[in-house]
């Protein structure tokens, strides 16, 4: 049985990225389905969307941004990414205000979809790349905080 990697930090988020990229095509997969088994099932997984984007903006802010702030001169980028946050906590807030997967609904996950995937597209290129040329940063263990705190807030 071959031995079981850790990821480092960088890895765990991107591997988080991924999973909230599928839900979110998966939802438009279902809004262009239409019919009410879609909209039960996009309500459910317009929830599962927000809950770990959520939980993902929250370790991010906890343990990566302050970590990546002393270790790097990336203020400027961190608060940028700080600002995204913001915005997806406010598109969040909405979708969660909503009591029907209705077309409102659908407005809001496209917007989201699209503001994640442009706050994706930056951490990937300039804070990953920052992270892992940072000398002194444990991407390792840094990895290992935040999958540990990612399940406290999970559970």
């Amino acid at each position: 049985m071959p031995e079981l990697i850790e990821k480092d930090a960088c890895d765990l988020l991107q591997a988080d990225h991924l999973a909230v990229k599928h839900l979110l095509v998966e939802y438009a997969r279902l809004a262009m389905a239409g019919g009410d088994a879609a909209a039960a099932d996009k309500l459910a997984l317009a929830q599962k969307i927000c809950s770990d984007l959520t939980v993902h903006a929250q370790i991010e802010e906890e343990i990566f941004y302050p970590a990546l702030r002393k270790a790097t001169g990336a203020g400027d980028l961190l608060d940028e990414a700080e600002a995204e946050h913001q915005e997806a906590k406010e598109l969040i807030a909405q979708i969660q205000g909503l009591q029907a997967a209705d077309a409102a609904m659908d407005d809001l996950v496209s917007r989201l979809a699209c503001a994640i995937e442009q706050h994706v597209k930056e951490e990937r290129v300039f804070l990953f790349t920052k992270a892992r040329a940072a000398a002194g940063l444990d991407l390792g263990a840094l990895g290992a905080k935040l999958k540990a705190r990612q399940a406290e807030l999970e559970a």
